[in-house]
């Protein structure tokens, strides 16, 4: 670090992925004899807000969500984060609550329908992501969210009227029915929205609505926002400076226009873009940490678990200086956990990131293979199958965090699983070839019995699961697609048995960690060495060309040959012995016993992991998990992770008394994530 101070610095030991590089049994044993260790503390910085985060602060502008219903604790709550839509895009959608017609079908539909994307950008697909370091706001996202101000504060102002047509607001589309002749498909005129008014009401309606402009509505104008975007109130001299900024620009383009555009700013302030940790107030303790306090504080307590404001206890307690000790976080977050309608996106997007089972529907696979693996790969149809089964790992996860013990061996050993009907073909079993052909025969037979013109339809490929149980409820987005949109309904199913055990053998992990054309055994095995067992691989050498040889006639496993030479064994023993027991699944997720005619070789082994009791050769998949779920190790590990993602940053030795004290706190509830 000091060497390349002045050539652009080193960042490269900040990356999550690295991590693991610190010695393990240095955090969770005892230290080398004379070594005192320094009390640990976080450097002050600023945090950028993930796009995730600001998102859904930009959505508590213009929409009203739902509030938290008891009876249906999984469907989509005021709080929670906004979701993808239904091809995994992450957008801001306008007015949808209001749409009751449209002309077209789904395509059409999603053409018309008002949206923003995400802005702020992400610099990775795996992993914990949400590190100060790796951001910033660039001056393309900047001139993005100055666009996107201007579309929600005309939202909020007039609603529909802002996207619409005046006569497309009513509460009988029939009356409308001569101004959408012809072809409109696509355009914003093919959609009826209804007289209810269900956004927001706020003083940016008021200001928009009154004839005139007075210093009163503006302020009051300027202070919701500016607490709307940031989270806390503007000071007074903030409050004086954008209620100037508002008039000057009033005054130059006239009241729509200069409010509008005044109001915009507000979304560029520093505190509605990051979150300050700079610790500029409180006093020193002995070694020159300063704790942070009030809205700092407040704020960091709110940002752990949420994505919307503090709430009026959170911020009462800010406001009278109730936010300044560890005992006042203590109070805080205990009130927050224990109350179920508080909604806690923060910590699902943990496991989101832990786990990375919520790639399955960008991996672009290639139609010929997909049809192999004995799903659809018709249209979009298994796109929206992993997505579906991203929003139903999802809610799983929620339902084991309700319970509350063990978490992380119920996640890796649940024999549950939240399933679509479409799930039924993917928890199914892979046919053989001889299989197959029997089932051919069979459909034939019993389509010539009963004199039918055409067969049932049915998978001949694979042997579909039977998953029943009682009806759940998994959070998706607002119809983005019409008739295609998800759909929330799901059931809480039990997984074949023998055949599946924890998430790492659903399909929307096993599809995460694959890629177009098969699975991806050694980055299944990397997750595997570094999220579970806390071991680090090094970056691949730039004189390697790291691919596997293109013979479709050979197996995975005989394909990975390669990998055994001996200047590539030296890494790839630590992942690919760990990722070819997931070969008993292939690259759709579905369980297999057969691969090219020839019976799946699933044997696997666990070297050097650092606890002796769960190394050894392991038979599959399922073996290897139930090792691994019993490991101390594997909970330290975890542990780890949960640090690097709330702190965001990577554990340093002077966090082993932190890391150690939260393993014992983890051990002694049970296994408790509270």
């Amino acid at each position: 670090t000091r060497v390349m101070r002045d050539k652009g610095g080193f960042r490269d030991h900040l990356d999550p992925n690295k991590g693991n590089f610190v010695d393990h049994d240095l955090l969770f044993g005892p230290l080398p004899s004379g070594i005192k260790l320094v009390p640990t503390a976080t450097p002050a910085r600023i945090w950028r807000v993930t796009r995730e985060e600001h998102l859904t602060r930009l959505n508590e502008l213009i929409n009203t969500e739902p509030a938290f219903d008891p009876k249906k604790p999984g469907l989509r709550t005021h709080g929670d984060i906004v979701p993808t839509n239904h091809g995994g895009e992450l957008k801001l959608y306008f007015g949808t609550d209001r749409i009751i017609q449209w002309q077209g079908g789904t395509v059409a539909y999603a053409t018309a329908v008002k949206s923003l994307p995400a802005v702020l950008s992400t610099a990775r697909e795996h992993g914990l992501e949400n590190y100060p370091d790796f951001y910033t706001v660039n001056s393309a996202e900047a001139k993005q969210i100055m666009d996107a101000a201007d579309d929600i504060i005309r939202y909020m102002a007039y609603g529909p009227l802002s996207i619409a047509e005046p006569w497309q607001i009513t509460y009988d589309p029939k009356s409308v029915a001569d101004k959408m002749k012809g072809d409109i498909r696509g355009l914003p005129t093919s959609i009826v929205y209804n007289t209810k008014v269900v956004r927001p009401l706020t003083p940016v309606r008021d200001l928009m609505n009154e004839e005139g402009v007075s210093d009163e509505r503006l302020r009051a104008a300027v202070d919701y926002l500016f607490e709307a975007l940031t989270f806390r109130p503007p000071t007074a001299a903030e409050s004086d400076r954008y209620l100037a900024i508002v008039n000057e620009a009033i005054e130059k383009l006239g009241k729509e226009e200069g409010a509008v555009l005044g109001l915009s700013s507000i979304f560029l302030d520093r505190d509605a873009l990051f979150r300050p940790e700079l610790a500029q107030h409180g006093q020193p303790d002995q070694y020159g940490r300063v704790m942070l306090q009030d809205w700092e504080l407040g704020l960091a307590v709110n940002h752990a678990l949420r994505y919307i404001k503090p709430d009026e206890q959170l911020r009462a307690a800010i406001i009278e200086g109730r936010m300044r000790t560890r005992e006042d976080v203590r109070r805080e977050v205990q009130r927050m956990l224990a109350d179920e309608s508080i909604r806690k996106p923060r910590v699902l997007q943990f496991f989101r990131d832990y786990f990375d089972y919520d790639r399955g529907g960008y991996i672009c696979k290639d139609a010929k293979a997909l049809a192999d693996t004995g799903v659809s790969n018709r249209g979009t149809s298994h796109y929206s199958a992993m997505f579906d089964a991203t929003a139903s790992t999802d809610r799983l996860i929620e339902l084991i965090l309700q319970e509350d013990r063990d978490v992380l061996r119920e996640l890796l050993t649940t024999d549950k699983v939240v399933a679509t009907r479409s799930d039924n073909v993917y928890f199914g079993r892979r046919n053989s070839k001889e299989e197959t052909r029997a089932s051919i025969a069979a459909a034939k037979e019993k389509q010539d019995s009963q004199g039918k013109k055409k067969a049932d339809n049915v998978n001949h490929n694979v042997t579909e699961a039977k998953l029943t149980g009682p009806q759940v409820f998994a959070r998706v987005s607002r119809r983005s697609f019409g008739a295609g949109s998800m759909k929330p309904e799901r059931i809480l199913a039990t997984v074949p048995e023998g055949e599946r055990l924890g998430i790492l053998t659903h399909p929307s992990w096993l599809v995460s960690h694959s890629d177009a054309m098969d699975n991806h055994a050694i980055r299944r095995g990397r997750w595997v060495r570094e999220r579970l067992l806390g071991g680090g691989i090094p970056d691949v050498p730039i004189t390697v060309d790291a691919m596997l040889p293109d013979e479709p006639q050979n197996t995975l496993r005989e394909r990975m040959r390669v990998t055994r030479e001996t200047y590539c064994w030296t890494c790839h023993k630590k992942m690919d012995p760990l990722g070819l027991p997931f070969e008993m699944f292939n690259h759709a997720g579905v369980h297999r016993t057969t691969e090219l005619d020839k019976p799946v070789d699933t044997s696997g082994e666990i070297l050097n992991s650092g606890d002796p009791s769960i190394d050894g050769k392991v038979a599959n998949a399922i073996e290897l998990i139930q090792k691994l779920a019993k490991s101390e190790r594997v909970e330290q590990v975890f542990v780890r992770h949960a640090f690097r993602f709330w702190m965001g940053r990577n554990e340093t030795l002077n966090d082993a008394p932190v890391l150690q004290a939260a393993h014992r706190a983890y051990r002694d509830s049970g296994g408790s994530m509270k």
